[in-house]
């Protein structure tokens, strides 16, 4: 192996175990300032509710996914393999983590390709970074078979990655290409760090249908990233970005024209109810089922999958809400710190109705 694959395998690898390690309690996701108003006398029973959910032309049984994370060495292509194993065994979709170093290094497209060897029949989706050509984006797609192609923006992540991207004048040209060409479902994904109403209305101009907003609360990558750099000295901004709550408030007034995805922080089933209720089609998560696979093995991340999944359906009879459609309508009640968001950003105010 020459040392560029080395360094880059290497740097898959930091990032997974920065990721295992790094602590995310203080940082704060805004779900909890974010409350459902309790039914008491529920109107149907459990078996009754159906939260199958649709991305574009993509059907979906339950509102969940496991969101991108890793690949390109060894270790990652183990860990790509027990996550595509629990997405088959479990019926939901999967993306990979960024495929640019597969792209320029075709030897290590087994990271990635043993996720459509392992879950043949699934939804699986490609990933790639706002730079990769049309043609990167089609390889991508190509190698993997894949339902839908996320591409990540993270600049945050590239200014505070010592070796990261400088140079981001080619994103919006480069995505609106690739939205047009390519011929499966194409959702821009932020990595952690939020999307607001501008960013959503520069996607939506471009002719995105499809968005992950992916906010502050899960796995950090300002952190790891600052981790990563010398003196360490930009640790300052391991707050920066908005949460998925606040993103999914900014994204409200697209909900019509765009199909918005949840993800970043998500941790209780409670929370997945949080996102649907907030306008969400379906939620991701990455760093849970990430520990889940590794420290617990797939027979637990697939168990962990199905009673997520039932707890969503119980707590869909306590808001009294047996369908996406009527999650969408549950009352809610906000905490002062996101009415004082909403407030100060002009946007449509959603709270008890």
């Amino acid at each position: 192996m020459n040392r560029e694959i080395d360094l880059r395998s290497q740097r898959k690898d930091e990032h997974v175990r920065h990721a295992l390690n790094q602590n995310i309690d203080g940082i704060d996701s805004d779900f909890n300032h974010v409350h459902f108003v309790h039914h008491s006398i529920p109107s149907f029973n459990m078996e009754e509710v159906d939260l199958s959910t649709r991305i574009g032309p993509l059907e979906i049984s339950q509102p969940l996914y496991i969101n991108a994370m890793t690949g390109g060495s060894e270790w990652t292509r183990t860990i790509n393999g027990k996550l595509a194993e629990v997405a088959n065994a479990t019926g939901v979709p999967m993306a990979v983590g960024s495929m640019h170093v597969a792209l320029k290094h075709p030897e290590l497209a087994d990271s990635f390709t043993i996720v459509r060897s392992r879950n043949p029949n699934g939804l699986i989706f490609a990933n790639v970074g706002a730079d990769v050509s049309l043609e990167g984006a089609e390889r991508a797609i190509e190698m993997i078979d894949a339902d839908a192609l996320q591409i990540h923006i993270n600049a945050p992540q590239e200014l505070i990655m010592p070796e990261g991207d400088r140079n981001f004048n080619i994103w919006r040209s480069n995505i609106e290409n690739i939205v047009q060409h390519v011929k499966v479902p194409v959702i821009v994904k932020e990595v952690g760090f939020g999307m607001s109403r501008e960013t959503l209305q520069i996607l939506k101009d471009i002719g995105v249908k499809y968005a992950d907003v992916s906010g502050r609360g899960g796995t950090n990558f300002a952190s790891i990233e600052n981790t990563r750099r010398e003196n360490k000295d930009m640790d300052y901004l391991k707050n920066w970005g908005l949460s998925t709550a606040i993103s999914l408030l900014e994204a409200e007034s697209f909900v019509d024209d765009m199909s918005i995805l949840a993800s970043g922080g998500v941790r209780t089933p409670l929370d997945a109810m949080k996102c649907l209720a907030l306008g969400a089609k379906a939620v991701g998560m990455s760093r849970t089922m990430l520990e889940k696979v590794e420290y617990n093995g797939v027979e637990s991340a697939i168990e962990y999958i199905h009673q997520f999944r039932r707890q969503m359906d119980k707590i869909s009879v306590m808001i009294n809400a047996k369908s996406m459609e009527e999650i969408t309508r549950s009352s809610i009640v906000f905490s002062p710190e996101i009415l004082s968001w909403q407030k100060q950003r002009s946007l449509h105010t959603r709270g008890s109705h």
